[in-house]
């Protein structure tokens, strides 16, 4: 990235020639890749600019591909005190880092807070999260010893490290519900204040867990044993560094029974079940079709509903805009300025904002979060810039990259559809009629 931003050219090694390179980062990884170079073990030289741009290429015409920074992952890691000790890579939706080796397999036991449920009429229940995340642990923690490893080295590397990940969904629920549009300075706080509860609440539970059943076997390898926290890394002081120094001391006495605890992991599926919105993300749309194994399901945000309701506009009219949009409100003059922008769908937030949220609840997180980043046209000048900012704010990984079809269709409610330029018949509802829609 620094060669990008530079201008300068990027070698391309046979992995063979230059095995040890998997095995640094940081200054160790700079000084090996430029001894290489002068060596002559290059086998090409590209414009690390065009090497860039063509992994944005990429990006944009399949959403895969998707950019983890390694520099950030192991420094910024509880697991990599000892330099023997190396993140090589993230698990498939890229929350979990963790150390890996030819005899240890990264396992991670992961669960997820479903925040929707903590909002009260005197607002967020900061009381009833802390406690969810402290029996949340507990139970992570018992998974270590019973679960069923189906190969040598990931038993050995989750009896030795004991990770859990312990994550959130229903952040947009919670906003929706305070009534705050999802980027303002506001919610971006409540966010940081979440996800340092569940840090906190984690790590104490961790260290309860220890004071009675002993550390994890390599805690002595971890910076915890050293007293540093996620947020110490991030050069980030907490909310009541009282408590954390409390702790800290609490931790370097009885050591802690995880080495990680906290990772976001994306929650497509369980945050269907329990009626909630995914993870960290705000919404794709107001109205939409969910498809399943179960067939396919018309949803419509619930708190809109209701919101129109109490204006009485939630009328057959305004329901047939909205569709027309594609789930937006944007353009319905009769709604007022302010639920159209607590209703924003993802394509109207600002991208830069969801990578500041990420970046400011990131020191509170010692793994990882699935970032899905989304852009509504993607052309490799904007993608190139999102990801420099990305690198440029410390964030460790992202997820995929989410665009929309070319094509756009504005749909109707009852036989009309405009695709392209041409129209076709169509219904929301029987979308099986739709030459587009199939």
């Amino acid at each position: 990235m620094r060669r990008v931003e530079s201008g300068e050219r990027w070698s391309l090694f046979d992995p063979k020639v230059v095995p040890h390179l998997s095995d640094l980062h940081g200054d160790d990884f700079d000084a090996a890749y430029s001894r290489a170079e002068a060596e002559g073990h290059a086998m090409k030289q590209v414009a690390a600019r065009d090497l860039y741009a063509r992994m944005m290429k990429t990006l944009a015409e399949t959403g895969n591909g998707w950019m983890n920074f390694k520099d950030a992952c192991n420094r910024k890691s509880n697991q990599t005190l000892l330099p023997s000790n190396i993140v090589h890579s993230s698990n498939l939706c890229t929350e979990i880092v963790e150390v890996t080796s030819a005899g240890e397999t990264a396992v991670c036991n992961l669960g997820s807070i479903n925040l929707a449920r903590h909002v009260g009429d005197a607002g967020f229940d900061f009381e009833g999260l802390a406690e969810t995340a402290r029996t949340a642990v507990k139970f992570l923690d018992a998974v270590v010893d019973i679960n069923f490893y189906p190969t040598p080295e990931s038993a050995a590397s989750n009896k030795r490290w004991r990770p859990v990940g312990l994550g959130l969904m229903g952040l947009q629920d919670v906003f929706f519900q305070l009534r705050l549009p999802f980027d303002r300075p506001e919610a971006r706080e409540l966010s940081v204040r979440i996800q340092e509860e569940i840090y906190f609440q984690a790590l104490s539970t961790s260290c309860e867990l220890a004071q009675v059943h002993g550390p994890h076997p390599s805690f002595a390898e971890t910076r915890a044993a050293e007293g540093v926290f996620q947020f110490d890394l991030w050069r980030t002081t907490p909310r009541e560094p009282a408590r954390w120094e409390a702790l800290r001391d609490r931790i370097r006495l009885f050591g802690l029974r995880n080495s990680l605890v906290v990772a976001i992991a994306p929650t497509a599926t369980i945050a269907s079940i329990v009626g909630a919105f995914e993870c960290i993300e705000p919404q794709i749309s107001n109205l939409f079709k969910r498809e399943t194994l179960s067939g396919e399901f018309l949803q419509v945000n619930r708190y809109l509903v209701r919101e129109l309701k109490g204006l009485g506009l939630w009328t057959e009219d305004v329901r047939n805009r909205i569709k027309l949009a594609e789930g937006s409100i944007q353009s319905v003059a009769e709604i007022p300025q302010e639920l159209k922008s607590i209703f924003r769908t993802i394509w109207e937030v600002p991208m830069r904002s969801l990578i500041d949220m990420a970046a400011e609840r990131a020191p509170f997180i010692d793994q990882s979060q699935s970032l899905n980043l989304f852009i509504e046209s993607p052309t490799i000048g904007k993608l190139s810039s999102m990801y420099m900012y990305a690198w440029k704010k410390g964030l460790k990984t992202s997820y995929y990259l989410r665009s929309r079809p070319a094509t756009g269709i504005a749909k109707t409610t009852t036989t009309r559809v405009v695709e392209a330029s041409k129209d076709v018949a169509c219904s929301l509802e029987n979308p099986e009629t739709c030459e587009a829609c199939q």
